[in-house]
């Protein structure tokens, strides 16, 4: 059994349109080829909230061509760490992978106001990840 050359990230939440596609930005953004980035949801949205796609636009990163997707077992057992934000127990559980349950409010019917905190918040805990998963330097 090999071991993969990048660690693998799953974010889940239940629409996937709103916490899990900033997480999953924000991921891409600051470690690029570090790491495998993917996100879903239990029950996707039609569409990113577009609350979302403004705040994380004036942050300099453009989601607007995402689309929620739904989460699947497969996606789960391919990724090393799985971070779900409140979608309690619709998230499948695989032995041998990471398990991390981020209580971030649901940016669904808000604004951009009350996006930005969560913007900010997610982009903190995407920093701390990417110091342990896939710390700079690491080949």
């Amino acid at each position: 059994m090999s071991t993969p050359s990048v660690p693998s990230v799953l974010f889940v939440c239940v629409h996937n349109a709103g916490r899990s596609q900033m997480a999953a930005a924000f991921l891409t953004h600051l470690a690029g080829d570090r790491v495998e980035v993917r996100s879903a949801g239990s029950v996707p949205a039609d569409q990113v909230n577009p609350a979302v796609v403004e705040a994380m636009k004036e942050v300099g990163i453009d989601i607007s061509a995402e689309t929620p997707k739904i989460l699947t077992t497969e996606a789960v057992q391919a990724s090393d760490v799985v971070i779900t934000m409140g979608c309690g127990d619709t998230c499948p559980v695989f032995p041998g992978k990471k398990y991390l349950d981020w209580a971030l409010e649901d940016p669904a019917g808000q604004g951009v106001e009350a996006v930005r905190p969560i913007r900010d918040e997610i982009e903190t805990r995407i920093r701390a990840l990417i110091n342990e998963i896939a710390p700079a330097g690491r080949t």
